[in-house]
Formats: structure tokens, C-alpha cells, sequence
């Protein structure tokens, strides 16, 4: 790229970056520091978010000037790593990080990063300048993922798999010689903390390019160690071809849940500390997945199905996904309405109003009588309240169906 060229990429990249949109001024920060990271990438492919995560490296004191920012500003300064010297400014809903850099300058700190696409730099003097010492922005240009070095990415392991997500967030590919690099060492992920690998891995599987992604994942079987050994990864995986009815909302709702679902089993899933609600949840789409036989759980109880709909009620479009196109049209159609009595269950009476007509104090006997007022009125057999008070009197009548 030549000067001209790169003189007229900066000056985009600074208006599309709108530093007066930042929580803080720039003088505020040393002349030597520089953006770096995630950013400037962003930024580059026109994709930054309104409050991008900032990422800043300074020569030195990086912990001492997050303090400062912080105090002045009334932010919260976390240390990240004390020995590293990396620090974090928390203002306004902004998450600011700053780091000392590695080595003796601005072109040696790059030198260490994973991939030429992260290893772009802009220089926040009184003229900005763009730094790409290993032509990252080509690599964009191209859509490229390309390693900057294999010992940088054996020396942080968490890296391969940050490739894959890369990919799956921004429709990227891996070039020849960093695909044989992450297929070599991607026995070295289970080196890394179970909480990093969490993290790219709720990243990943949000990607709108996910599900040409994880195939490859699967190939070389990078996250094998936390996956289901006696089950058989289909070549192909491409669970959005099969939600063309879905709205683009219930899409990104149903679509990362079920790739996780895929992705890892319950036991890999607590190994790498997802929240209980996380696991819980995986745990019950698997369990009613396994119970679809391809007739729209037509042969199921009614109990069944009526425990279906409470459990699964929120992420029902992920349950949807394997259901057939007419099917799906038709689910959707009543999941979409907040009304429909089975699709989203409730009891015409409340537990205060049951005790109050029944005059009788809270009990499991009262939580067995709102399920089956639950289930009258989900299969359209309780349509006023004085239907569900007069049957609520004849259950308490006849307690020996529920003791």
C-alpha cells in the first residue's frame, strides 16, 4: 500500500472510530500509546459496535494511568495482570484496556500478537498513523486469517481457537500454511484456563458464519476433550439453512443454542464453567431433541407436551430448528403468540388466588392443582375463570389423586 493510499485509510479509520464519541479525551492519554486489537479491526471492516471494547498500549505505567483515568473520570480501574502490567478502565458501559507493551516498541509488542489481522495498530499522536508491519489489512482484504508465527500461538494455545472464531464472526478463511499450524497443535487447548476457552466459545458460536465453521472445528477435533465421545459429527452442519422461517431475532436466540448444544456435551459444558442456567438449559434442549421423531413430538403424552412447553418455552425455536418446514411454520406461528395457551403455559388462577378461594394455607397440594389448571387451559379445555374456580373446588374435593 502506498503513502497516499494509507494516508487516506487512517484518516477513514479515525472518522469511523469517532474519537470525540469516546468517554474520554485522547490528550488524556501518553503520546506514545496506540490503539491496537479487536478495534482498529472493526473498525477497518466497517463492523465496529457504537461502544467497541478499547485496547491501548502504552510504554509503561499502564496500571498507574488506568488509576488516573479512573479517579479523575469517577470510573472503576481493574487490574488485570499486575505482573504484566495490564489494567482495565470501566466508564459509562465502556470496558478501556491498557497494557504495557512487550518488548522495546511498538513493532515488537505486534510481533507477539496471533494473527496479521490483529496485529494492526493506529498511533494516537497529533497525527494519527496507521501501523501493519505484517500486512493485516491485505489479509482483511482478502479475508484472510494468517498466523503471525506458530510459537506465538504455542505459547498461548487459547489462540487457535480465536482463529476459528474470527472466522465465524467476520466470513474469514484460514490460508494454507496457519491451517496445518492450528491442526498441529490443537492438542495444546486443554493448557488452557476452562473459563478463556468459555469465552471464545460463546463468541463463536453467535457468528453468522458459525455453521461453516464448526465442521472444521470437528475435523480436527480441536474441542474434542469436552465433547460427547460416543457421538458421530455430521460433515455437514448448517442448522440456519433449516431456520429460512425464522425471524432474524429468533434466529440469533435459537441458532448459537443449538451449536452449543452440538458443539459440547453436559459434562464438557460444567468443565468449562457455563453458568448452571447455561447447562440447564443445553440439558433440556438435548433431552427433547432426543425425544423428536421426526413428527413434530406428534406421539408424545399430553403431559408430555404440556412439560415440553414449560421447560422449553423461551428457547422453543431452538427445539424448532430440526422440526420439518411445515412444521416449523406452523410452531412458530403459535410460539409467536403471547397468548397461545400451550406454547406458553400459565395457570388461569395464582397461587394467592387459589388459597384465598379454597381458603387453605400454601402447600404441594396447591402447586398440584395450578399444573393441572395449567393443563386444562393449555389444551383449551378451561375457558373462564369460573370454569377454573369450580374446578379447582372439585380437585381439592377429590384429594386422592394428588396425595
Amino acid at each position: 500500500m502506498n503513502e497516499d493510499d494509507l494516508s487516506l485509510l487512517t484518516r477513514v479509520l479515525v472518522e469511523r472510530l469517532n474519537l470525540s464519541s469516546w468517554p474520554f479525551d485522547c490528550k488524556e492519554l501518553p503520546s506514545d500509546c496506540a490503539l491496537v486489537g479487536g478495534a482498529v479491526r472493526d473498525a477497518l471492516l466497517n463492523k465496529l459496535n457504537l461502544k467497541p471494547d478499547l485496547d491501548f498500549i502504552v510504554h509503561s505505567d499502564a496500571i498507574h494511568l488506568v488509576r488516573k483515568l479512573a479517579e479523575k473520570l469517577e470510573g472503576k480501574c481493574v487490574v488485570l495482570d499486575e505482573k504484566r502490567d495490564i489494567a482495565r478502565l470501566v466508564l459509562n458501559d465502556w470496558t478501556i484496556d491498557v497494557a504495557r507493551q512487550v518488548g522495546d516498541n511498538l513493532l515488537e509488542d505486534l510481533s507477539r500478537r496471533d494473527y496479521t489481522i490483529n496485529a494492526i495498530a493506529l498511533t494516537l499522536g497529533s497525527e494519527p498513523q496507521i501501523v501493519d508491519p505484517f500486512n493485516g489489512i491485505m489479509d482483511l482484504k482478502n479475508k484472510l486469517v494468517v498466523a503471525i508465527n506458530e510459537e506465538n500461538l504455542i505459547e498461548d494455545p487459547l489462540r487457535i481457537l480465536r482463529g476459528f472464531r474470527l472466522m465465524s464472526e467476520f466470513n474469514l478463511s484460514l490460508d494454507f500454511l496457519t491451517e496445518s499450524i492450528l491442526q498441529r497443535h490443537s492438542n495444546l487447548l486443554p493448557e488452557v484456563a476452562p473459563e478463556r476457552i468459555k469465552n471464545e466459545i460463546q463468541k463463536l458460536v453467535k457468528g453468522n458464519w458459525a455453521d461453516s465453521v464448526i465442521p472444521q472445528i470437528d475435523q480436527i477435533g480441536l474441542l474434542s476433550p469436552w465433547q460427547d465421545k460416543s457421538k458421530v459429527f455430521i460433515p455437514e452442519f448448517h442448522p440456519s439453512e433449516h431456520a429460512k422461517s425464522f425471524y432474524l431475532s429468533e434466529m440469533a436466540l435459537a441458532l448459537p443454542l443449538y451449536r452449543l448444544v452440538y458443539l459440547l456435551s453436559d459434562t464438557g459444558l460444567n468443565r468449562l464453567c457455563f453458568s448452571k442456567k447455561d447447562i440447564q438449559t443445553c440439558k433440556i434442549l438435548r433431552k427433547w431433541q432426543n425425544n423428536n421423531k421426526e413428527i413434530a413430538f406428534a406421539n408424545i403424552t399430553e403431559y408430555d407436551r404440556y412439560k415440553l412447553h414449560i421447560e422449553l418455552e423461551k428457547y422453543l425455536p431452538a427445539l424448532i430448528i430440526d422440526l420439518s418446514k411445515e412444521d416449523q411454520i406452523i410452531w412458530l406461528k403459535r410460539w409467536r403468540d403471547p397468548d397461545d395457551p400451550l406454547f406458553h403455559p400459565s395457570s388461569p388462577l395464582d397461587g394467592f388466588e387459589l388459597q384465598e378461594i379454597l381458603g387453605v394455607n400454601q402447600g404441594p397440594l396447591l402447586g398440584e392443582i395450578l399444573e393441572c389448571l395449567s393443563i386444562e387451559k393449555a389444551f383449551d379445555r378451561l375457558h373462564t375463570r369460573e370454569e377454573a374456580v369450580q374446578l379447582a373446588h372439585y380437585l381439592w374435593q377429590q384429594k386422592q389423586p394428588f396425595l
